[in-house]
């Protein structure tokens, strides 16, 4: 477990989500979109203390808690008469956006996104309220340029984001390799191209990378076009879990509506149940959620690997959280942050013990 560090501003790590943020403060859009799911509302359920609840995630399986429990009413059978409201975003910083700006009230997102907005507002806008996903995150390589982890070296390969979670962990993990990287221009020892996952199979296939650190399901997609999966990130953590999703809230309507929050998490503890209780029918669900969304289902070749390397627990494993921020200091995108209080629980920790199971645990960083 990690100590909480002190207080200090954030450099460069700040400067990453600047833009995206000045962009959707000017108006242009928050990389957001409506996904035109409906919750079905009986007309004899009660309503909780709003009318309607704002949530947000991304069109991803590491968010299928959202995408099923969405999906097949599990959320909405908690809150009862109010109603959900869901938008989809593609980028952390939009969706912290969204939250600060109160046009979204509770979101699934990544854990970089995190510690960047709860960091960067001093603490005061956001708290993470439950996890969600771990896992997920694979080294994919062209085998017949890249046969073991020695040649990564002198290589050319894709993450989705400057300063974005696999980034950094990428980043990390060649500077325990003893090879040098300069962070923000990605060149040394291994190039490290910064491309968007939609665009990374076509940018392996092109052969301008020769492969990538990136999450599900763009490691199947590569997969199903020739790669080779040269390292689980798992396998870098205890236990082989890391936190890859995070439910966050803003706190004024954590600290108005915690019935609603309450019934939320309620939700997202019964969907995490039925997805580990029925695994096959949770995937069908998820990937039917994916379809409507995106207008496309996931096929088989590449759906099948990427659902069994995520698992679905309610344990933030906040001292993880606490890693990936020491990994974005050491790799110098981040200064040292204090994330003293980025965890409140205690509503969650409310709802495990009433379905009789067990605790968890905030390493040290939940609110005083």
């Amino acid at each position: 477990m990690s100590a909480a560090r002190p207080l200090t501003t954030l450099r460069t790590f700040a400067a990453i989500a600047a833009l995206p943020l000045l962009l959707t403060a000017c108006g242009y859009g928050s990389e957001s979109t409506d996904s035109g799911k409906q919750t079905e509302v009986a007309a004899d359920a009660k309503k909780l203390s709003v009318d309607e609840v704002k949530i947000g995630y991304f069109p991803n399986l590491t968010h299928a808690t959202a995408l099923v429990g969405i999906q097949e009413g599990l959320l909405q059978k908690e809150l009862g008469g109010t109603t959900i409201k869901a938008s989809t975003f593609n980028a952390g910083p939009s969706e912290i956006e969204a939250l600060n700006s109160e046009s979204l009230d509770i979101g699934w997102i990544g854990p970089s996104p995190a510690i960047n907005g709860y960091t960067k507002a001093a603490g005061k806008n956001l708290r993470i309220i439950s996890g969600s996903a771990s896992g997920g995150v694979k080294l994919v390589v062209n085998p017949e340029k890249i046969k073991s982890l020695k040649d990564v070296k002198g290589k050319k390969i894709a993450t989705p984001q400057l300063g974005n979670t696999q980034d950094v962990a990428f980043l990390n993990w060649i500077s325990d390799q003893g090879w040098k990287v300069d962070a923000e221009s990605g060149k040394g020892d291994v190039s490290v191209v910064r491309t968007d996952n939609k665009i990374t199979p076509d940018a392996y296939k092109s052969g301008s990378i020769d492969g990538a650190w990136v999450p599900e399901p763009t490691a199947s997609k590569l997969v199903a076009e020739g790669a080779k999966v040269l390292l689980d990130e798992g396998d870098l953590w205890p236990d082989k879990k890391f936190v890859i999703t995070n439910i966050i809230v803003r706190q004024d309507f954590l600290k108005e509506h915690p019935d609603v929050v309450e019934a939320v998490l309620r939700g997202s503890v019964k969907t995490n149940e039925w997805i580990n209780a029925n695994p096959d029918k949770a995937k069908a669900s998820a990937n039917k959620a994916l379809e409507e969304l995106s207008g496309k289902a996931l096929p088989a070749e590449v759906l099948d690997p990427a659902w069994k390397s995520i698992a679905f627990l309610d344990d933030p494993l906040a001292a993880t959280l606490d890693t990936e921020a020491e990994h974005a200091v050491k790799a110098g995108l981040l200064e040292e942050p204090d994330l003293k209080g980025i965890y409140d629980l205690t509503t969650l920790n409310k709802v495990l013990k009433a379905e009789g199971k067990d605790e968890v645990d905030d390493a040290g960083l939940g609110v005083k």
